[in-house]
């Protein structure tokens, strides 16, 4: 099945082509405040499985575990529209509201919930971690 994702004016798009190998829900501040939004919401795929086409702007900064990620958003209407975290070199992050589907697979994650709305309810078959799911104890790698 192939997928298309695309910014917010349709500069800057995405195909991908089979099943996410998961999607998450992220609840950490520099999610909220990259986002806009009170949570982001990603899917992982290959990049053998996507085709990005359009002019794109990155920025990189480093998370709190010391790792990479690197943001790729349009350079005309600033929508971020995938990116690349240096934990995994091999996948891309789509933003699921990118695709703009209501039927895209749920999320099999939840992450960073002690920085979650309050009023923020989700399926229960979703995994909730306080923090991160390697390292619940310490307070790191927040999307990177």
């Amino acid at each position: 099945m192939d997928r298309n994702a695309q910014c917010h004016c349709g500069s800057l798009r995405v195909t991908t082509s089979g099943e996410p190998g998961r999607v998450n829900v992220c609840h950490c501040t520099a999610c909220q405040r990259r986002t806009g939004s009170i949570f982001h919401c990603g899917a992982f795929f290959a990049k053998t499985q996507v085709r990005v086409e359009g002019a794109s702007k990155v920025y990189t900064r480093i998370a709190d575990s010391g790792r990479a990620v690197s943001f790729y958003f349009c350079p005309e209407c600033g929508s971020s529209v995938y990116w690349e975290p240096s934990r995994y070199p091999d996948h891309y992050v789509i933003a699921v509201g990118a695709f703009a589907v209501s039927t895209f697979p749920a999320p099999f994650m939840s992450l960073w919930e002690e920085t979650m709305h309050p009023w923020v309810h989700l399926p229960a078959d979703v995994a909730h971690f306080s923090a991160g799911p390697h390292n619940q104890r310490a307070a790191h790698a927040r999307c990177g």
